[in-house]
């Protein structure tokens, strides 16, 4: 590829393809997530970010190696790594004395980061150690946030989205009944976040809707809250901005209620009742000598006798 006025203009068709994959489209691809180390990190680190590596698989990118990084001082290489491998979340896990145990949650926007959010591990409980059969790779979870805290403060409310962005995985068109078997659960109480991860049992009920059973397969995490570094409601705002053609278009008096029930308003013109045609009665017939007379508004039919 040769760059020309700060253009990038492809040599072959193979860079030519590239580039169209890289480019803005109408419909994003899914959203990958990089999931990568510090310079230091400690064992429970190591072991929690492969665990959620495993739940977000195909869609992330492991680094097994260190980086040297300080997100929250330099984003520099976050950034460069985001542009390589042309993710828009990322997983940072560090440890040190003052912080220990830290992972740190945060999307891109145009390449930038927009926010991340620090969060500490002060208990964790990994998949291997629940001896349970797990859900298979790839599967969609359902995402549940229990706590007042996600609907008040503004720095959960900012995590929820940030961590529905990050778990919500592939958007599809329909879901089966037996593809709803993974629970994520998320709970904000007396300041700590608890995340946990089950799956969902189908069990005979007796009728044609099944019983359903929780069964907790890990990870298990208990969380609190540090540094936050949230993006401006302007910035924040563009990055939600839709273009146009996505944009539904309005139909004119058709609305739908909360349901996605459909409803449409028909307007009718004016009917003349007089020239509406009835069963055709002897008792209706006119009779001679008899004139119509209509009524000022020109609706109701009157009968008047005529004397000669």
């Amino acid at each position: 590829m040769t760059q020309l006025d700060g253009v990038v203009k492809p040599k072959t068709k193979r860079s030519k393809r590239f580039l169209e994959s890289r480019a803005p489209k109408l419909t994003e691809d899914v959203k990958t997530a990089m999931i990568m180390k510090g310079g230091n990190t400690s064992q429970t680190i190591t072991q929690a970010l492969k665990d959620i590596y495993s739940l977000k698989k195909p869609n992330a990118v492991l680094y097994k190696k260190k980086n040297i990084a300080r997100p929250f001082e330099d984003s520099t290489s976050l950034e460069f790594f985001s542009k390589k491998t042309d993710c828009s979340l990322f997983l940072f896990g560090s440890h040190n004395k003052k912080r220990p145990n830290n992972l740190i949650f945060g999307r891109l926007f145009d390449f930038h980061v927009l926010d991340m959010i620090e969060l500490g591990v002060e208990k964790y409980v990994s998949l291997s150690d629940i001896k349970t059969s797990k859900c298979p790779e790839g599967t969609k979870p359902m995402l549940v946030f229990a706590g007042e805290a996600f609907d008040t403060d503004n720095e959960h409310k900012r995590l929820k989205s940030l961590l529905t962005d990050f778990f919500r995985g592939p958007t599809v068109s329909a879901v089966r009944l037996a593809g709803l078997e993974h629970v994520l659960h998320f709970t904000a109480l007396d300041g700590k976040i608890y995340m946990r991860s089950y799956r969902c049992l189908l069990k005979k009920s007796g009728c044609r809707t099944p019983r359903i059973e929780l069964e907790e397969i890990g990870p298990s995490f208990d969380l609190v809250l540090r540094r936050t570094h949230l993006a401006s409601d302007d910035l924040y705002k563009l990055a939600h901005r839709q273009p146009k053609a996505l944009k539904p278009k309005k139909k004119k008096n058709i609305s739908h209620d909360v349901f996605g029930t459909k409803f449409g308003r028909v307007h009718m013109q004016k009917q003349d009742l007089s020239k509406l045609q009835t069963r055709k009665m002897k008792g209706l017939r006119k009779r001679k000598g008899e004139v119509v007379a209509e009524d000022q508004d020109g609706q109701a039919p009157k009968v008047a006798k005529v004397e000669s």
